[in-house]
């Protein structure tokens, strides 16, 4: 064999190596911190049987996409205590179907507290028993199972949207908060912005209403941003820059293959509003939503997530 075919396969082989070990470093890099994040539910703490779920029970297979839910909670954690849940966004997602089904439970919706023995706000099951009984709770109020969750702080909700390069949202009208002014019509946020954004409610006509409006406009267009990462070294920045401060129990290679294999099936994210009414009960405000309305959610999430 000629030297220069030699060199060259040579060092062709160097670099094939040097790909594979970036490769293989990278990946158990992200791995890592992604298992860092990965915290599973207390199976001890689970009920059984409280919800009616007509997929029968099955187990969820994200790498075969089958349909499933996700809750989404942001929490204001405090140094004195655990925070409650400031945002709780149920979403119900469906390959086969192309959609996303999303809808926010108002954090003064009053509902028992599975678990704790108490009618009370249903952000305050976090407070009480932690993801668990916030999942719980969630899962009795709609009569229908949650299969994963995503806890937030707002720590990092900023650095995500800010990882992401903004969100585009589309404000329905102007207003200021704590020092920014936010124009009517579309704009761009970072992440302060945005978490100022999905805060704002006292002077929202609305009141929590606009406030669970504009959160499910920052996390639709955050989906959106999301789906469209195309490699693991942007898998790495993200996961790496936000695993402080979020905690779930997808594991990495679920996540691998919400980014990068769920993308292309998801063109439509419709969003749901509750109804209800607010109300004060012994001086407490609550906002209340009735059986038949809980009822129409526990049809949109089986209808949606149902594979026919």
């Amino acid at each position: 064999m000629k030297l220069w075919l030699k060199l060259t396969l040579s060092a062709l082989s160097l670099v094939i190596v040097g790909i594979v070990g970036y490769s293989a470093f990278v990946y158990y890099t992200v791995k890592s911190t992604a298992d860092n994040i990965y915290e599973p539910l207390d199976p001890k703490i689970k009920p059984v049987n409280i919800v009616t779920d007509t997929r029968g029970g099955q187990e969820v297979d994200i790498q075969a996409k089958d349909p499933f839910t996700v809750m989404v909670m942001g929490v204001d954690e405090r140094s004195t205590d655990t925070g409650r849940t400031d945002t709780i966004i149920v979403l119900s997602i469906n390959p086969a179907k192309k959609s996303v089904l999303m809808f926010n439970i108002p954090r003064d919706t009053r509902t028992e507290i599975v678990g704790h023995g108490t009618v009370d706000k249903i952000n305050h099951a976090y407070a009480f028993g932690g993801v668990n009984m916030a999942i719980n709770t969630v899962e009795k109020f709609l009569d229908s199972p949650i299969d994963y969750y995503i806890k937030v702080n707002m720590e990092g909700f900023k650095q995500l949207v800010d990882i992401m390069g903004g969100v585009e949202v589309n404000n329905r009208f102007a207003f200021d908060y704590q020092d920014h002014h936010y124009d009517e019509g579309l704009i761009k946020l970072n992440g302060r912005e945005a978490l100022g954004y999905t805060r704002m409610r006292y002077d929202d006509p609305r009141g929590d209403l606009g406030r669970n409006s504009r959160q499910r406009q920052v996390l639709e267009s955050l989906i959106k941003t999301t789906l469209q990462v195309s490699n693991v070294i942007h898998i790495q920045t993200i996961i790496s820059e936000i695993g402080n401060n979020v905690k779930t129990d997808f594991t990495f290679d679920e996540m691998k293959s919400l980014i990068l294999d769920y993308r292309s099936d998801l063109e439509h994210i419709e969003t749901v509003e509750l109804e209800g009414k607010g109300t004060k009960i012994d001086g407490v405000y609550y906002y209340l939503i009735d059986q038949e309305e809980r009822d129409r959610a526990h049809d949109l999430i089986q209808q949606h997530v149902a594979k026919k």
